[in-house]
């Protein structure tokens, strides 16, 4: 930790000493803003955070992204760029006592020498609300600038008042071609080269995480050496992430997904499993893969278990949650449970049905909402008509109106035809003459109006 009113000598050492013998994320750590890679999105030529920090305006920040997106290269940056002092804090270790000492040393270095200081206070989550609340007058008066850095939803960790005194900052994990760039440059730094293939698949593996990719790159470069090798192989990346290349290529990419989803569809809870699996270990984008299953939920499964889609959503939330590994185990839940799940596509049908007729030309003024459903809420509605005849459900036994709902030319036509599988079966009403098989819409249960056809609805290819 450098502290704020101390001299930059050692810090320069250090940093000097760093850049020859450092670890090559070390090494590589962008000295500019014009060297960071990616986040363009705050970074960009006249992108929020860019123009701030260019500006000198930037007041206390919380920078929240996934471990090696640059929260603690931005933090330095910012630092270097107001000329202001550095101070590095673990949350982890660092307690209240520490922070007060900081403090004091930031308002003397301020009050003796004009110049500011940044407090980069890594895993801000992890401060307890007593170190949080030592350090907002601080914040507060301006004293100094905290760039606070989190992996987790800041709205649930980081205290209430210190938030809202923060500018929030959203980084997002690293895209396979910023890798690249990044992956080049660090090859070009040490005089080396790697085969292409090497490259893609680290990129791919490291889901986004920059300091990873490097991590990765050094070992694979030792390797490379260790066999008397300048250049960077594909089997040197595989050995150093420990894994094999089961990489495919687009074409079989599709297919790939296509026998994941035929098979959790199909209830063959194994297959589904072997394909998630074969998937994770290529390095499949885990958040497509969980994208797909909640497609899947309502579209193979839908009605005859409703808790398949909440399930597929937990499973998609823990990926952005818990991230990979672990989020491994809440995809294959998802999958043995949507597999082991009654299937019904009766959701997908209705919806397909249901936009014909909604693209379809309406005969004359047939396609109007029906004058007694129209919104009746602002002056001059009752005079138009609007709302008039309008029966409230929940003031008739069993919270049914027998009343029309859909534009006249469409009255009857049946678009949800329940399976009978599961859950997947029409409410009865409860009003005398309405409690038919077909419910109160009307239409016989069970009929496919014309045109719909029987088979996997939109999306059947995957």
């Amino acid at each position: 930790m450098s502290g704020a009113g101390q001299p930059d000598l050692f810090d320069a050492a250090l940093t000097e000493r760093l850049a020859r013998s450092g670890p090559l994320a070390a090494r590589m750590r962008p000295q500019s803003l014009d060297e960071m890679v990616g986040q363009e999105h705050l970074l960009g030529p006249g992108r929020p955070l860019r123009a701030l920090i260019e500006a000198d305006r930037l007041s206390s920040a919380i920078l929240w992204g996934p471990a090696g997106t640059g929260k603690t290269t931005l933090a330095r940056l910012i630092a270097g760029a107001t000329r202001r002092a550095f101070v590095d804090m673990s949350a982890v270790s660092a307690g209240v006592k520490d922070v007060r000492e900081t403090v004091e040393a930031a308002r003397r270095l301020l009050a003796e020498q004009g110049r500011g200081t940044v407090l980069f206070l890594d895993e801000v989550h992890r401060f307890n609300r007593a170190q949080q609340d030592a350090l907002l007058p601080s914040v507060e008066a301006g004293e100094l600038t905290l760039v606070g850095a989190t992996t987790e939803n800041p709205f649930f960790s980081v205290n209430g008042p210190l938030l809202s005194r923060s500018s929030l900052f959203r980084l997002e994990p690293l895209g396979e071609e910023a890798l690249g760039v990044l992956l080049r440059r660090a090859l070009r730094r040490e005089g080396r080269e790697a085969d292409e293939a090497a490259l893609a698949l680290l990129a791919r593996l490291v889901e986004g995480d920059a300091r990873s990719a490097l991590n990765g790159l050094e070992v694979a470069m030792a390797l490379a050496g260790a066999a008397g090798r300048e250049r960077v192989e594909l089997g040197d990346v595989e050995a150093a992430r420990s894994t094999r290349a089961l990489h495919y290529g687009e074409d079989e990419h599709y297919d790939v997904i296509s026998a994941f989803i035929k098979s959790i569809r199909g209830s063959d809870v194994d297959a589904g499993l072997y394909w998630l699996a074969r998937m994770l270990e290529a390095g499949e984008d885990a958040r497509f893969i969980a994208r797909r299953l909640v497609v899947l939920a309502s579209e193979d499964v839908g009605m005859a278990d409703p808790l398949g889609l909440l399930v597929a959503d937990a499973a998609a939330r823990a990926v952005e949650f818990v991230g990979l590994p672990e989020a491994r185990l809440n995809l294959a839940h998802a999958v043995v449970y949507l597999a082991n799940a009654a299937k019904s596509n009766s959701v997908t049908l209705a919806l397909g049905s249901a936009r014909q007729d909604a693209v379809a030309p309406a005969p004359g003024a047939g396609g109007t909402v029906p004058a007694h459903l129209r919104d009746a809420h602002y002056k001059g509605a009752a005079k138009l008509g609007h709302g008039r005849g309008y029966v409230y459900p929940h003031d008739r036994p069993g919270a049914w109106a027998d009343q029309q709902y859909r534009p006249d030319h469409l009255e009857g036509h049946t678009y949800w035809s329940p399976t009978g599988r599961g859950r997947d079966v029409r409410r009865q009403a409860t009003s005398p003459g309405a409690d038919q098989p077909g419910g109160p819409s009307g239409g016989p249960a069970g009929t496919v109006p014309p045109g719909t056809g029987t088979g996997g609805g939109p999306g059947v290819g995957s």
